[in-house]
């Protein structure tokens, strides 16, 4: 029974679970995506299941910190569209919600015991390669979740995966789909090509033609929209040294969090399953014939390889390894923790079958010292009074804010400092101003026109402020002089590249009339290019594979690829050379790749259909 997950743990199951508990532990302290709370507004209904706005806001939230770490620290998140976000981020949930509904419709189901198991053999929940149940709290408490919710949320990847490789698993494709696509593939090309350059220094401009482009293109050529503010900066940091514990606060929660601590049993099993080919009463018989063949001194682990019906502990003489408490099921933990070290359990009956279990270990918990803890147990107890006091600051810092003509009172009520800003424009700038919601609030009808201060903005989970517009330096047109220089440049491109495609087409023309090339031209050939071709820009690799074939070998055919620099490319294809017939392993190969993508295309399909079907409401 548990072989299955045991082997899919270690392919699709595990991967989507580490891929989900690697992303979701890179944002430690952002809520759970189904954290249970009570909202009035729906974001979404898909066929009468609810999205949330918490659901929708948190999602928004993931994607724009995802696109923030795979872009780098340097990347300005002003320039993620908050608009675009939603929308992705919304698609994206009734997509989930579509998926896991017709997982649901097609009978797809996974059991607590498989559950259990993909959580035991996950590497975040192990240390030293044994199941950590405190590394197992530690990490799911760290993304907001409780056990039934992290279960809850695993669950419902664990449908979305099975009903994804059964769809994506399906692929079928035929010997001449393999040998087709290999002999595209395996084809390769014999071509040359010859660079006609952009000729800036033949181009004349007159000042009459730069004008002209200025007048043109007036818009392209105006001050940017900018703004100076003033803005106090209320930094959580700041607290740390007005607050202070003592012993007995410290004592209590030292006391506290040890308590939690829990022994690990190792626990060894033998299962007979109840199922439609054994009934309760045969299931019954056997586990107690089992029983009867431990009292007469036969060894648990034998038994276990030759009779238990869970392979994925079986092979280890049933050994389940270590694990603490809320690991197993609850009858079958029950009896785990009243045995004695090496005692064996009567039969015991679970949703699974009946059970024979012994206990093989018992690990106590290494308890910390008081005095090895007290710097954590310290800053635990300083950060719980310092998000108190932040809290209140910044209600005083809005308060204060919301009533004042400027910066000046509400910086003396909670002894900051106003600073201004160097001038940015909607695009952003440095410091503060790289940040979307200070630029949106910079910007705002209220700041910016109506002189207000801004709301709190929170910069980060550390950061609040609060800003005023002090300059406004609105759009002006830049003199023809001061861009005079940057038209040249590029009306210069712009003519050298033309003539230069000119001269290309005339020469194409020419060689397509069977006239003989001219003195002095140097064309640079290549035998054999594959589509991946390194030495070749990939412009001019992608233009050569879209190339109708020659007629005849002394036919070669023309085509002509303009590059950034405005050099133009003539690409002269003289041949097409059909590859050899695969292998049987290139064969396997292709077929895999292919039954792959079609899979995809099937459960990209499938996705499209229950989209298709759907009653979807957007709110």
């Amino acid at each position: 029974m548990l072989q299955n997950i045991r082997d899919n743990s270690q392919g699709w199951i595990a991967k989507t679970i580490i891929g989900i508990i690697v992303v979701l532990m890179a944002f430690t302290g952002i809520e759970a995506i189904f954290q249970a709370a009570t909202h009035n507004n729906d974001a979404a209904k898909v066929n009468g299941e609810a999205i949330s706005q918490n659901e929708l806001s948190q999602a928004v939230d993931m994607q724009r910190r995802q696109l923030m770490q795979q872009l780098g620290k340097d990347f300005d998140a002003s320039l993620l569209d908050e608009k675009m976000l939603r929308e992705s981020a919304l698609k994206g949930l009734i997509d989930r919600k579509l998926l896991l509904q017709g997982a649901e419709n097609s009978k797809f189901a996974f059991s607590e015991a498989a559950l259990d198991q993909v959580i035991l053999l996950t590497p975040e929940f192990q240390v030293d390669g044994k199941f950590s149940p405190e590394r197992f709290d530690q990490v799911i408490r760290q993304l907001n979740y409780s056990r039934l919710q992290f279960r809850q949320m695993l669950a419902q990847e664990m449908l979305i995966g099975q009903l994804r490789a059964g769809l994506a698993g399906s692929g079928f494709v035929t010997d001449g789909q393999v040998l087709a696509f290999a002999r595209l593939e395996k084809q390769t090309r014999d071509f040359a090509t010859l660079n006609i350059k952009a000729d800036l220094a033949a181009v004349k401009l007159t000042d009459e033609e730069v004008k002209t482009y200025y007048d043109e293109h007036a818009k392209e050529f105006m001050t940017p929209d900018q703004v100076v503010i003033d803005y106090i900066e209320l930094k959580k940091a700041s607290f740390f040294d007005q607050v202070s514990v003592n012993d007995e606060e410290l004592q209590a929660l030292y006391q506290k969090e040890t308590a939690n601590l829990a022994e690990q049993r190792r626990a060894a099993h033998i299962l007979i399953e109840v199922n439609d080919k054994m009934t309760e009463a045969q299931a019954k018989a056997k586990i107690e014939d089992i029983q009867a063949r431990l009292a007469k001194g036969e060894k648990f682990e034998a038994l276990a390889k030759e009779l238990s019906q869970d392979p994925g502990s079986a092979n280890n003489g049933g050994d389940l390894g270590y694990a603490g408490p809320g690991v197993y099921d609850p009858i079958f933990e029950k009896a785990l923790y009243a045995l004695d070290k090496d005692q064996v359990s009567a039969p015991v009956r679970t949703d699974f079958g009946f059970h024979l279990i012994k206990l093989l270990g018992v690990e106590a918990p290494a308890i910390p010292s008081f005095a090895s803890m007290k710097d954590k147990l310290t800053r635990e107890l300083k950060t719980q009074q310092v998000e108190q006091r932040f809290v209140e600051a910044t209600k005083q810092l809005e308060d204060s804010s919301f009533e004042a003509s400027d910066l000046a009172q509400p910086a003396q009520d909670l002894k900051l400092t106003v600073h201004t800003s160097a001038p940015f424009g909607r695009e952003g700038g440095d410091g503060v101003a790289a940040n979307r919601a200070v630029l949106a609030a910079a910007f705002s009808p209220e700041v910016l026109d109506e002189g207000a201060n801004s709301t709190a903005i929170e910069l980060d989970p550390e950061t609040v402020v609060v800003l005023r517009a002090k300059e406004h330096r609105k759009p002006e047109q830049l003199p023809l002089e001061s861009v005079a220089a940057s038209i040249r440049v590029q009306l210069a491109k712009e003519h050298a590249s033309a003539a230069a495609k000119t001269k290309a087409d005339e020469l194409i023309a020419s060689l397509r009339d069977g006239k003989a090339p001219l003195a002095g031209q140097s064309w640079k050939a290549m035998h054999a290019a594959t589509r991946a071709q390194e030495g070749v820009d990939p412009t001019v690799l992608q233009a050569l594979f879209r190339m109708p074939k020659p007629e005849a070998k002394d036919k070669p055919t023309f085509s002509s690829v303009t590059l950034a620099d405005g050099t133009v490319v003539i690409v002269r294809l003289d041949s097409v050379n059909e590859a050899a017939a695969p292998s049987e392993e290139e064969k396997a190969q292709y077929r895999r790749y292919l039954a792959s993508r079609i899979g995809q295309q099937d459960f990209a399909a499938y996705r499209k259909q229950l989209e298709s079907q759907a009653e979807i409401k957007r709110f």
